[in-house]
């Protein structure tokens, strides 16, 4: 923002040289750019950060100079003699997309005389980079960058029956812009028309079928707030900048539309004569009452800065940057937040304005800093504990966004749109859900390695989730997911491994259950408590996703419940004394047979000398029979008061065998 000293004096008394004033600016949070020495003025380039809007003006600017010095900042005053006429009669504004228009006011001016501007306004319209046109456009021009407020002149007689409408453009509708840019518009498109047609793009340029021209008298006169989000992406699609867009696209300030639109008028018939139309046509939908109460502790101050300023200090700086501050009472003060600031929303933030404007060079430096050495929480130890396992196990972490696409939220989760939390559209055209599960971001980041040429790959993330609930409400909880494109085995593995290394003596269970997006599923149970689900993705899932491999598995638990699993002592024991013997049998049973059912049997009918039991591996294919399987397990046994004989061993095998044979028709399988 070019800010001409000579212009700035308008509105505050500068005492400052350029440099002094740059200097004075910074210290205060702007950073500057330049400073440019003209014959008879100087112009500051002053950055302003995209949350305030506000300073896009030399009103803006001025108003912080006033409060860093404590001088007093002079509007300009509004006063013309309204002709008598009824302007409901001779214009009109239709709002269609309220949602995307806050407000917009329409003035009707008439007999001006299109003609070069006054010296005075195209020389300091030139020392900050803008052109002179004509006087119509130099005044609206000049308006914007003192109120910061983007007007828009129209030759009001090229405006079918003086009737505005705004609205989104229709498929297919074109407008010729002021610079001559022919603009193709699209459905998403914020527009400004009459009854023929397209006459602006909203927000961003005027376009040249109605411009204002050497033949124009009337005009008609645009102050309005457009949703600045769709002002940004309309001009970058047409690729049409403007100064208008640049301030638009930032926020306006609503309540000060009507004040701005006055002055613009006033400044129009200054430099082109004419006579204002009484009263003003102001299309305000969503007008309410906007008074914004932030209250602030005095000992809060001190307590941030770490530095002691003067309670009346405090005041006076809050009541410069038009606060309005009330006198402090029980160690607060209650501030009235003005409308051009909308980033003050909190306590912290008017703490802000009182460190800044006091000034920065004011907060004490001290030789020493001192750290408080804090151990390491539990939630911290246990992430990065998982992080060792997974990473053991040769899976890889991932960092990805919290969003879902709709279009993967259908496919990991029934009924998208009631379990999961979604943004509006505007803020995001795609990914726009809140993620109810980590699944879906594994697969996108699986397809996109697969699609690059990877193979066996192995992921995990852990983060956040959300779900709706049936109030409309949401639930959040740390989830941890993991996939990968091998065998399930190594999914249920590392599972086991990294709940085993937080509590050694659970008892997990793995049981087949319904999951949505798996084709074949299962629970994860940890001492009899549901921690999360496990699975091999559905074949329909991977083809949506492009994913071509044959087999995809993955798991997600609960990562809060892992946190408030009981804490365990390590405790070692001595190495064995005496060799184990080991025992792999392939057992021929039932397709439908479940390992769990194994698993029961061998431990109902294992001595207290079976050390541990396996499961090794299913092989389906001769000769093995049709509907039957051959399931592998390893026995390990051991006795920790002596060798172990085999004869000894061939007996508890015996009956382990036999056990199953008659339980679930198990067969030893020989070759």
């Amino acid at each position: 923002m070019k800010i001409s000293i000579n212009w700035l004096k308008d509105y505050v008394p500068v005492t400052e040289t350029p440099q002094e004033l740059a200097s004075l600016l910074c210290n205060i949070g702007f950073n500057i750019e330049s400073i440019e020495i003209l014959p008879d003025d100087a112009v500051i380039d002053v950055e302003v950060t995209s949350n305030r809007p506000d300073c896009l003006s030399h009103i803006g600017i001025a108003r912080e100079v006033a409060a860093a010095t404590g001088r007093e900042l002079t509007l300009p005053k509004v006063k013309f003699e309204p002709l008598k006429k009824d302007i409901t009669s001779l214009v009109s504004v239709e709002i269609a997309e309220s949602n995307l228009c806050g407000r917009y006011t329409a003035r009707l001016i008439e007999g001006v005389k299109i003609g070069p501007s006054p010296s005075w306004m195209t020389k300091r319209l030139e020392a900050i980079g803008l052109r002179s046109v004509n006087n119509v456009v130099d005044a609206t021009n000049y308006a914007m960058m003192e109120t910061g407020q983007p007007p828009h002149a129209f030759d009001y007689n090229k405006i079918k029956d003086g009737k505005i409408i705004v609205r989104l453009a229709k498929q297919n509708e074109k407008i010729v812009s002021i610079d001559g840019t022919n603009c193709q518009l699209q459905p998403d498109m914020l527009v400004i028309t009459d009854p023929t047609g397209p006459v602006a793009v909203a927000g961003v340029m005027g376009g040249l079928d109605t411009e204002v021209s050497a033949s124009t008298t009337n005009i008609l006169l645009e102050e309005a707030s457009f949703n600045p989000v769709i002002t940004r992406k309309t001009s970058r699609a047409l690729n049409l900048p403007s100064e208008a867009a640049y301030r638009l696209g930032r926020g306006v300030d609503i309540e000060q539309i009507d004040w701005a639109s006055q002055r613009t008028a006033q400044l129009i018939v200054q430099v082109a004569g004419g006579k204002i139309v009484e009263g003003v046509i102001d299309a305000y939908p969503a007008k309410a009452e906007n008074i914004r109460m932030v209250p602030m502790r005095i000992s809060r101050v001190k307590k941030i800065l770490g530095i002691e300023i003067p309670p009346q200090t405090i005041f006076e700086i809050l009541r410069g940057l038009g606060f309005s501050p009330q006198k402090p009472e029980n160690d607060k003060i209650l501030c009235t937040i003005p409308s051009w600031r909308p980033d003050i929303t909190r306590e912290i933030d008017l703490i802000e304005e009182v460190a800044r404007i006091h000034g920065y060079d004011k907060l004490g430096i001290t030789q020493k800093i001192n750290i408080e050495v804090a151990p390491v929480d539990r939630r911290q130890q246990i992430t990065s504990k998982t992080a060792d396992c997974l990473n053991s196990c040769g899976f890889y972490e991932t960092i990805t966004p919290g969003f879902n696409t709709e279009q993967v939220a259908k496919l990991i989760a029934p009924k998208p749109a009631d379990t999961h939390l979604a943004v509006r559209d505007e803020n995001s055209k795609s990914s726009n859900m809140l993620r109810s599960t980590l699944i879906g971001s594994l697969l996108e980041i699986l397809s996109r390695n697969i699609h690059a040429g990877t193979r066996g790959i192995k992921i995990y993330e852990l983060a956040n989730v959300f779900q709706k609930t049936p109030d409309g409400k949401h639930t959040e909880h740390s989830s941890l997911a993991i996939l990968c494109d091998c065998d399930f085995q190594i999914i249920r593995g590392a599972i086991e491994t990294v709940i085993k290394n937080i509590a050694p003596s659970a008892n997990i269970s793995v049981n087949p259950a319904n999951v949505f997006w798996a084709k074949t599923g299962a629970q994860i149970l940890v001492n009899g408590i549901l921690f999360g689900t496990a699975g091999v993705i559905k074949d329909t899932i991977l083809s949506a996703m492009d994913i071509k491999v044959p087999l995809v598995c993955a798991a997600e638990i609960n990562f809060n419940m892992l946190l408030d699993l009981p804490q365990e002592q390590i405790k070692a024991k001595p190495l064995p004394k005496f060799p184990s013997i080991i025992r792999d049998l392939s057992l021929i049973t039932d397709e439908q047979v479940k390992w769990s059912k194994i698993e029961e049997i061998v431990n109902s009918k294992a001595p207290a000398e079976l050390e541990e039991l396996k499961f090794v591996g299913i092989y389906r294919g001769k000769p093995i029979p049709s509907g039957k399987k051959s399931v592998t397990i390893s026995l390990c046994f051991r006795d920790e008061d002596g060798t172990l004989k085999h004869e000894i061993v061939d007996t508890w095998q015996k009956e382990i065998v036999s056990a199953l044979s008659s339980s679930i028709g198990a067969e030893l399988r020989l070759a």
